[in-house]
């Protein structure tokens, strides 16, 4: 098992660009600068792709251009063109159960109403899936969450987002390559600062 494909979410255009919902398509610039990289439109598979060679195997990291509730339709695109089995992908999104600072990465189990992940699961015809969850936090009321999620966080919590894509991204070579399981504590266990 290797990570081949590496999906951030987020909302395509300058409107939702600093927007919370945006912290996949966050972590997949900062990856791309980290590689040198530059996305390239690929209509066929409904999103912006990158193809890099990370830990000498070919991958591809994708930010689909179908807006949030559609993601499952680009990421199922390249899954089934490269063959690229569920538990080989690696979703990056932004989670409301979790502070600003905070991540986890964990495989499998149920979309906790994102309905990027909803529509992923149901394109793949599988929750096998890694993810990435970046924390946003919570507005803590549920009427507020749509609100939320779609306005940019203040600077002291994007600092924080930010800490944490990087520290991700710092070690972007062992969640790759190592058995993911063993990076759960890497993860897991860190706080942004």
């Amino acid at each position: 098992m290797a990570i081949q494909l590496i999906a951030g979410l987020g909302n395509p255009g300058q409107k939702y660009e600093g927007n919370r919902h945006n912290a996949g398509f966050w972590f997949c610039d900062n990856l791309a600068r980290k590689l040198k990289g530059t996305f390239a439109s690929e209509p066929k598979f409904h999103g912006d792709v990158l193809r890099v060679s990370l830990a000498q195997l070919d991958r591809r990291i994708v930010k689909p251009q179908t807006f949030m509730n559609l993601s499952g339709k680009s990421v199922a695109a390249v899954a089934n063109f490269y063959k690229i089995a569920p538990q080989d992908i690696l979703i990056v999104h932004d989670e409301l159960d979790l502070l600003p600072g905070k991540m986890k990465i964990k495989q499998g189990g149920g979309h906790g109403g994102h309905n990027g992940l909803k529509d992923i699961q149901s394109q793949l015809g599988s929750a096998e899936f890694w993810r990435l969850r970046l924390g946003i936090g919570h507005p803590g009321d549920r009427a507020q969450v749509v609100g939320f999620v779609l306005t940019n966080p203040p600077v002291s919590e994007r600092k924080l987002i930010d800490g944490c894509i990087n520290h991700a991204i710092d070690h972007i070579d062992q969640l790759l390559i190592a058995d993911l399981a063993q990076m759960i504590p890497l993860i897991n266990g860190f706080t942004a600062a």
